[in-house]
């Protein structure tokens, strides 16, 4: 099966239609201030507003109130919630969307415990771990910790790049790749030739 790619970070209607030109199924927005890849309404608006059809947009929250989401998902067209902090299961249902549940792999994480307990999500999307930091840090985990069994139902994510990316589907078979840092010029401009190198390794790993 194709493994489905999302990139993450898009702050500019140019990137997300570099991202879907060059094969991307998903663009992230990032509903996080103290991101430097964040946006708001406004500009997330703009970012969708030029987006062709079947493209799936996803919407990044770290410990927002559900006002807050509530507020964005009226104002934007997001398809999916992305919950990147400590939300309990409770915390990311009843927003009328599917959602993916990112889970930091730090020492001592189950996948196998998360799954069971997130299993109203969409899927689970696995993250370097770093103190203090949600998610964006460049760094990759140790891919061994992800059982074979689950594999194929997640998102994997942290440090992947075109570098990486072909021994990193080669050796997870995930469901899907999430890619923000690895495709950027500077934090929050993608490039669209490291966005087309990527999609070649990915490209390249499912023949």
């Amino acid at each position: 099966m194709r493994t489905r790619v999302k990139i993450c970070g898009i702050t500019r209607p140019e990137d997300a239609l570099a991202a879907v030109r060059h094969g991307a199924d998903a663009i992230g927005l990032v509903f996080y201030p103290p991101s430097p890849r964040a946006v708001d309404a406004e500009q997330a608006a703009a970012v969708v507003a030029g987006l062709p059809p079947f493209v799936t947009v996803t919407g990044l929250f770290v410990d927002a109130s559900r006002e807050e989401v509530a507020r964005t998902l009226a104002r934007v067209r997001i398809d999916l919630l992305q919950f990147h902090g400590d939300e309990s299961p409770a915390d990311c249902c009843g927003f009328g969307r599917p959602y993916v549940k990112a889970i930091r792999m730090r020492d001592g994480v189950d996948l196998a415990v998360e799954k069971t307990r997130y299993h109203q999500a969409a899927g689970l999307l696995l993250d370097a771990y770093r103190a203090g930091v949600p998610g964006g840090t460049g760094e990759r985990f140790e891919w061994a910790r992800i059982p074979p069994a689950l594999a194929g139902g997640v998102v994997l994510a942290g440090g992947l790049d075109a570098d990486t990316i072909e021994s990193a589907i080669r050796q997870v078979r995930p469901y899907a790749v999430d890619v923000s840092g690895g495709v950027e010029r500077e934090k929050g401009v993608k490039d669209p030739d490291k966005i087309a190198a990527f999609m070649r390794g990915v490209q390249r790993a499912n023949h």
